[in-house]
């Protein structure tokens, strides 16, 4: 099932909501991979931030690592900014459990240690496993259990809510 959010619209207010938050100059941003990183990509540009985009992949900091195994396609993260003192904006697509949050700033703090993180995601879809809060999300829903949302892209970006067929008993 497709749903009908439109993303650009949706990115629009979130550089409206982060404008505030934010010193070109100074203020550094982190995509998490895969979505995060399209994310923080259209983010970066609009505010013109003069920092150059960090991006992780936290395949390696999850906490059920020995669960789910490997990404297939893991990535090297790249932060090529100082992150001690420096206000970082955290960007994902879409939070759920807050798991993937979790270990990103595990990460980050092995870089180093910043003055603040804000967190700005695409969706909040609510059914945080650990205390993490999104403070900018562009939209705030409560998905169904067993739904998922995807964003598809990187050109053009779309969301996608998935429903997974019901088990018999």
């Amino acid at each position: 099932m497709n749903a009908d959010w439109d993303v650009t619209t949706l990115l629009e207010g979130m550089v409206r909501d982060l404008r505030p938050h934010v010193d070109p100059e100074q203020t550094a941003m982190i995509g998490i991979f895969t979505g995060g990183v399209w994310i923080a990509q259209a983010l970066h540009r609009a505010l013109g931030l003069k920092t150059a985009l960090g991006q992780l992949d936290i395949s390696f900091y999850r906490d059920d690592f020995s669960q789910i195994g490997l990404h297939p396609q893991v990535r090297a993260s790249d932060i090529p900014f100082a992150v001690d003192g420096r206000s970082i904006i955290l960007v994902d697509d879409v939070l759920y459990t807050g798991r993937t949050i979790r270990a990103a700033m595990n990460e980050i703090f092995d870089y180093g240690r910043p003055a603040s993180i804000l967190l700005a995601v695409l969706v909040d879809r609510g059914g945080h496993e650990v205390p993490v809060a999104a403070d900018i999300a562009a939209l705030r829903l409560n998905a169904a259990a067993g739904g998922q949302i995807k964003l598809r892209g990187p050109d053009p970006l779309r969301l996608e809510l998935l429903t997974s067929p019901r088990t018999a008993s």
